[in-house]
């Protein structure tokens, strides 16, 4: 998917709103897919053997009006999510609008819908609608920069509430303002101890003077935020970058968050304290090949990942475009933020994920755990349209095969399977990559991914092969889009707007 379109704006729905307390004191339970990419750090790695993909088991709309734009889905899907009694939340568009389906995970029979009044902030790729589960909650993005928390999301009898980082009686003294005005635009994050992290833009005034920045609800319901010029100490930064999720250090100190100049701008990773948001530590993003500065796009859904050792990986676009085909940077620094080590050679639009060294038998090397990242090399700006996804040893070297910088060593690559009929005049051009974070199954030794082909194929690392596939549909234009595995091992994967269920 590569098409770029003109940026959509979304009509603001404004109505009257009850703004109640929010109940924080419910059991704490470990779903078994908590938020984008599995978990707080982002790293895609499953607690639960994946089934075989041998049939679909049920499938379900995740947007009920999707609509193509050149051929092209222009949306980012928000992740599902999965509770440790296997019920699976299915964040779904209608139109300009977006709702939550809770469905039964064994049947897939829906246990329960809420509607929201969230609606997206204006982004040439429909930005995600992006909900967490923490605490026996389920917590997802609403109207005017609140966000509406559900208790008991297993039980179609659970209540839901709103709390808004700016203050519950600033929001009830004027909501239509923030309404108006104020949007979530990434997937909201959750630490360990059920605290509340999210970006959030803001287009106009609002009696609390806020302005687009970092977004902090305390597991108590106190809130508070930072504005993203301040956080970055550049008063040319404008937001939060779009989709993009912060990321909880391990020891749960510290948030990591890109921040942005604006659509096709520069940009800061950031080390934020969890608990006031001040910042700890930038890094100025920058392409490794030459020397300046790395482009953020709002039409990227990368987030940060953070390694089993405390590193950081976040991908950004190149800059000059397309001197490397369209495929960005995997840019990795320490956890610090001090020290920039090796990168990767794909980034912009993918959230890495981790993958055990000993999951890979051929792997010969020091570093305890590698990476998997798409790799695709997009054949209408440059590439060879050879589109592959690989595992990566951030702490080796070798030379880009573009060109020649050091980027992170190859360890497996594995190429598509579908040619390309779009490209007929590149030998060998076959259909790429649709994945945006992929599910990593350290049980079977194997990655799940989604192909544009209309498949999802599970790659076993002990051989290299694609070791089963299934056919989800005929294939389109597809939305970079998440896998993940529940707590009972179904896998689900989304192609063609629609959520599927897969297994024995």
């Amino acid at each position: 998917m590569r098409a770029r379109s003109a940026q959509r704006s979304f009509a603001v729905i404004v109505f009257a709103i009850t703004f109640t307390a929010v109940a924080f004191g419910q059991t704490a339970v470990k779903p078994s897919w908590m938020t984008h990419a599995h978990d707080a750090q982002h790293t895609g790695l499953s607690d639960i053997a994946g089934q075989d993909i041998n049939r679909i088991l049920w499938s379900i709309p995740v947007d009920l009006h999707p609509t193509l734009s050149g051929g092209e889905l222009l949306v980012h899907y928000g992740s599902p999510l999965v509770t440790v009694s296997n019920t699976v939340i299915v964040p779904v568009k209608n139109g300009t609008a977006f709702q939550v389906d809770a469905v039964n995970g064994k049947t897939g029979k829906v246990k329960w819908l809420l509607k929201t009044d969230y609606t997206v902030p204006s982004a040439s790729f429909t930005p995600s609608f992006g909900p967490v589960l923490s605490k026996n909650r389920l917590i997802m993005p609403a109207a005017g920069g609140t966000v509406l928390i559900r208790n008991l999301p297993d039980t179609a009898t659970g209540t839901t509430t709103r709390a808004a980082f700016f203050g519950n009686a600033n929001f009830n003294a004027n909501p239509t303002a923030y309404i108006n005005n104020v949007k979530i635009n990434t997937p909201i994050a959750a630490d360990a101890s059920g605290n509340l992290y999210f970006g959030f833009v803001v287009t106009g005034s609002t009696p609390v003077n806020l302005q687009s920045g970092i977004a902090r609800i305390a597991r108590n319901g106190q809130g508070t935020w930072i504005a993203a010029s301040t956080a970055a100490n550049d008063t040319s930064i404008r937001k939060v970058s779009m989709n993009c999720s912060p990321a909880v250090s391990l020891d749960g100190k510290t948030i990591y968050v890109a921040v942005n100049s604006g659509d096709f701008g520069f940009g800061y990773l950031l080390a934020l304290d969890s608990t006031t948001l001040q910042t700890i530590a930038s890094v100025r993003l920058t392409d490794p090949a030459s020397g300046m500065d790395a482009t953020l796009t709002d039409e990227s859904s990368a987030t940060p990942t953070v390694g089993p050792d405390g590193d950081v990986y976040y991908g950004v676009l190149e800059n000059p475009f397309p001197d490397h085909n369209d495929r960005g940077w995997l840019l990795h620094f320490s956890g610090d933020l001090k020290q920039t080590r090796i990168p990767g050679s794909f980034g912009w639009d993918d959230t890495a994920s981790v993958v055990p060294a000993s999951m890979v038998p051929s792997y010969i090397g020091t570093s305890k755990y590698l990476l998997m990242t798409k790799y695709n090399n997009y054949a209408n700006v440059g590439g060879d349209g050879k589109n592959k996804i690989a595992i990566l040893d951030p702490n080796k070297p070798m030379k880009d095969p573009i060109l020649g910088n050091t980027v992170m060593k190859e360890v497996l690559t594995r190429k598509g399977v579908t040619p390309d009929p779009d490209f007929p005049n590149f030998p060998g051009a076959v259909r790429e990559w649709c994945i945006n974070a992929a599910v990593v199954d350290r049980f079977t030794k194997s990655v799940l991914a989604n192909s544009e082909d209309g498949k999802l194929y599970r790659w076993d690392l002990t051989t290299n092969q694609f070791s089963q596939v299934i056919t989800l549909t005929g294939g389109i234009g597809e939305a970079y889009t998440p896998t993940l595995i529940g707590s009972d091992g179904t896998v689900y994967a989304i192609n063609d707007a629609v959520l599927f269920a897969l297994g024995k």
